[in-house]
């Protein structure tokens, strides 16, 4: 059933041009060359290193079109996944301009059933198209996926997605007046249905590398809320470009298009794995200190003094090292103690005490069971306020709040009634 809505919503979703703007020839000698269908767009001629034509087969059973332009001072490549109503013939020109101003070798391809490649553009179709020009692009030319950014315009956003999703180790995103879902450009819908395609809006929070979103305000055809939800939703957002006026196909044509792009490109290129991670640990940390110095709510040590709870789950989502705790705190909640000194399993957990790794309970359901302690429990002394020196003689002692067997040592506090009234008739006799 849903293979049936997604090709009912393909048919209005893809308006390959017709006819294709090029045609592809094999040459003489047996290489493959872009003649132009029109007088708009010139390719090089046959045997031109800055232009190489592919013809990539995916694995569900089309031949793809794909453009190789070469750039010998380039360090990174774009890969270019172009919008609807469009084939490689039109973009050209404007593939020699990314390829020259962003120093970039630049991969674009057609769709399956866009200009020369064969088959029928769909939802499936599009994203075995961009995994088979991905593959190529590795076997071929030895691009990897840190060196490689990639480029979705409009409904190129869609296989720009699915494909960035599955690579945690890219070096960027780009979004191009991108889409949250097919029927969501539609109408606003909050809910996912199965007639539509391209989820998009779950996709980005896959994505583990920098995205950076360009879309026009005035957009008319896909709304500039869109561009705004996917850039909230990026894990590593980058400065997004919102042009003022621009609308949905003639973004390149603004100064500042171009400006931005080739300043997240340096950036990109500046980025190594290490720094990458720096930057992540301390987003990480950031957060961890807006929230306090714990993630959980049981046990909250005052970090670095006191020892830190550890975790021994798979998820690792804990960064804490105590030995003698086990659990998740992020996700269960439920902090144990394996050592031996700990039997308490009240939930009312704060703090530690005694042995500093047995949680300690502030209910009154523990109390009665906690023998006395030279630091847990004592009341503030009423005479001088401090907390040093407060001994119980009595060993047996809960030393809760309500206890009055102390003494401080300023001699504030008291005594059982018999022995403070001794010890005070014993101090008079002997003055």
């Amino acid at each position: 059933m849903g293979c049936m809505f997604s090709h009912l919503a393909a048919k209005f979703a893809f308006f390959p041009p017709s006819p294709p703007t090029y045609h592809v020839t094999t040459t003489p000698d047996g290489k493959l060359t872009a003649v132009s269908s029109s007088t708009s767009s010139t390719f090089p001629a046959a045997g031109d290193a800055s232009l190489d034509v592919r013809v990539v087969k995916t694995r569900r059973g089309n031949k793809v079109t794909a453009f190789y332009l070469r750039n010998h001072n380039a360090r990174l490549t774009l890969l270019y996944s172009h919008g609807n109503a469009a084939d490689l013939g039109q973009l050209f020109d404007l593939f020699l301009q990314l390829k020259v101003n962003l120093r970039v070798n630049l991969m674009g391809y057609d769709y399956s059933g866009y200009g020369a490649s064969t088959g029928k553009p769909s939802e499936y179709n599009t994203y075995a198209d961009i995994e088979a020009v991905y593959e190529c692009l590795q076997t071929e030319y030895g691009v990897g996926q840190e060196d490689l950014i990639l480029y979705g315009q409009s409904v190129g956003s869609g296989p720009t997605l699915h494909l960035a999703s599955k690579l945690p180790r890219l070096r960027g995103v780009v979004l191009h007046s991108g889409i949250l879902s097919g029927l969501r450009v539609l109408c606003h819908v909050k809910f996912k249905f199965c007639c539509d395609i391209y989820s998009n809006i779950n996709k980005i929070k896959k994505v583990k590398c920098p995205v950076l979103v360009i879309h026009g305000t005035e957009d008319d055809v896909v709304n500039w809320l869109h561009g705004n939800r996917l850039w909230k939703m990026a894990k590593e957002p980058y400065e997004p470009l919102w042009i003022k006026g621009g609308g949905h196909c003639n973004l390149e044509i603004y100064p500042e298009y171009i400006r931005h792009l080739y300043r997240f490109i340096q950036d990109m290129e500046n980025t190594t794995t290490k720094s990458r991670l720096k930057k992540i640990w301390q987003e990480i940390r950031r957060r961890d200190e807006s929230k306090g110095c714990c993630s959980f709510r049981l046990c909250r040590p005052k970090c670095p003094r006191c020892p830190k709870p550890s975790c021994d789950c798979s998820c690792g989502c804990c960064k804490w090292s105590c030995p003698s705790l086990k659990g998740c705190f992020s996700c269960c909640k439920k902090p144990s103690c394996v050592s031996s000194c700990c039997k308490c399993s009240c939930l009312s957990l704060k703090g530690c005490f005694t042995c500093w790794k047995k949680p300690s309970c502030v209910s009154n359901c523990c109390f009665p069971k906690v023998k006395c302690c030279s630091c847990f429990g004592k009341p503030r002394c009423p005479k001088c306020s401090c907390w040093k020196c407060l001994k119980c003689p009595e060993p047996e002692c809960c030393c809760c709040a309500g206890c009055f067997s102390w003494l401080c040592c300023c001699g504030g506090g008291r005594r059982k009634e018999g022995e403070t009234r001794g010890r005070t008739t014993m101090a008079k006799s002997g003055g």
